[in-house]
């Protein structure tokens, strides 16, 4: 993985500015993927490999490409979160289909 330190880098420039990237508890970043600077990875979001992560990712959220793209959630263990159980304007309670903990999903709008 590649983390970028810097939101717009010059061999020479006097305009240096080290930017901050967050990685909270239980991130998974995949091979080769590239975390651009001023971005927080929420916790046990999934980076896809060779992805490049310009935005923040949500908590649980899973995103690949580039840029990277959020495609979906997943659980603590890892596995894709696909069993709604309920939802409201402000989240999404879904239930994993492997070792079944419900994980609460914050919608932002």
């Amino acid at each position: 993985m590649t983390f970028t330190n810097d939101m717009y880098p010059r061999a020479v420039s006097d305009s240096w500015e080290i930017c901050k990237t967050l990685v909270k508890k239980g991130a998974s970043i995949g091979a080769n993927a590239t975390i651009i600077c001023n971005t927080t990875l929420g916790e046990y979001c999934m980076i896809g490999s060779g992805a490049v992560v310009t935005r923040d990712v949500p908590a649980h959220g899973l995103v690949v490409g580039n840029p990277a793209r959020l495609v979906g959630y997943v659980c603590k263990c890892g596995q894709p979160l696909k069993d709604e159980i309920s939802r409201d304007d402000k989240s999404i309670k879904m239930q994993c289909s492997k070792c079944n903990n419900e994980t609460v999903i914050s919608i932002k709008k």
